[in-house]
């Protein structure tokens, strides 16, 4: 009963053989290996975009971090909310990678909305030269909350960003779970929606740890490169995230996972509702969600052998509320939600 992160859980065989076969003979380094062609070929044609630049980092904060370098000068603002995942969890490697700084836009269930990023944005160059410059937009896809922006809100925020001639980045982590959730495309719920920049993550969804950079305009290709360099993320032995990533794209894994980790998910969310001692602060939309429930629950979910993060310490009084947090990956499957479920009740 494994619930407190999609980091947690194993990367999938098929993405184990892929990295065996990898491992035969040689490669040329530093992206030059035949795989890695493979791998911009499938994800052009995935994204539907025939243009696009296309590269790979070990790490969900590399990917993050030196796609906004990338996108920002280092006199300027990237507009985030404060439950992005940028924000929260990065230790300020965006402001490290990139000079700049990080604005926080109000959210609502959240994400972030039109109103509260125009009034962000609004709010600055309006210092001349002695304030920060308006700087692209990072958007989390699925939220750190578990909510996802639909692909009208994309447009939306997009829009405006475009409005004030700012480009837009898609932290997607989870974005095979946001798929799954909408039901659309990659290139719906990309560049047909405005977005300039996507993190195309496969560390929470089964893979060991590589993550996808994609630039829909390559006129960014270069720059990436040297920072990629630069920032000490080209790996030299390439093939390795090469080789994931192939397995990944092949037959769909990457959607069989996000499937299987979002049914995981809804399935926990039913079971939780069905008990009067747990509530949702958040809708639980993909296969992340936190629950409110008295300290007791909680003691009696973690002594049955449950794992998960607990926001708050479980010394105090049985009753008071108390929040908690699962994450379903694709390797928990039903039996897994229906043991935790029969520990609830118990």
């Amino acid at each position: 009963m494994f619930f407190a992160s999609d980091n947690s859980g194993p990367a999938h065989p098929k993405v184990m053989e892929a990295l065996m076969r990898a491992n035969e003979g040689y490669r040329f380094g530093y992206g030059a290996d035949a795989e890695m062609d493979r791998v911009r070929d499938m994800i052009r044609e995935l994204f539907e975009a025939p243009e696009a630049a296309v590269y790979l980092v070990s790490t969900g904060t590399a990917a993050n971090s030196i796609a906004l370098a990338t996108l920002a000068e280092p006199w300027q603002t990237i507009f985030c909310t404060k439950l992005s995942h940028i924000n929260e969890d990065e230790c300020n490697a965006p402001e490290f990678y990139s000079g700049a700084k990080l604005t926080l836009v109000g959210d609502e269930n959240a994400k972030m909305t039109p109103t509260t990023l125009r009034a962000a944005i609004e709010d600055e160059e309006t210092r001349g030269v002695h304030g920060p410059q308006r700087g692209p937009v990072s958007i989390t896809q699925v939220t750190e909350k578990g909510t996802v922006y639909t692909q009208g809100e994309l447009k939306a925020l997009t829009a405006v960003a475009k409005e004030f001639g700012l480009t837009t980045h898609l932290d997607g982590a989870r974005f095979a779970n946001a798929i799954v959730s909408l039901g659309c495309t990659p290139a719906e719920m990309t560049w047909k929606a405005g977005i300039d920049c996507v993190c195309f993550g496969g560390t929470k969804n089964g893979l060991m740890g590589v993550e996808a950079v994609i630039f829909f305009d390559p006129k960014h290709a270069w720059e990436f490169e040297l920072r990629r360099k630069r920032g000490a993320h080209l790996s030299s032995k390439h093939r390795y995230l090469s080789a994931q990533m192939e397995a990944y794209l092949t037959d769909d894994l990457w959607l069989e996972l996000a499937t299987s980790a979002n049914a995981a998910g809804q399935r926990l969310a039913e079971g939780l509702l069905g008990s009067n001692a747990v509530t949702f602060p958040y809708e639980p939309e993909a296969n992340l969600m936190f629950f409110d429930a008295p300290r007791g629950v909680h003691k009696k979910l973690q002594a049955a052998g449950a794992e998960y993060y607990v926001m708050g310490s479980l010394e105090g009084g049985d009753d008071d509320l108390v929040t908690g947090r699962l994450v379903c990956d694709w390797s928990v499957g039903s039996d897994g939600v229906d043991e935790f479920l029969a520990a609830l009740k118990a």
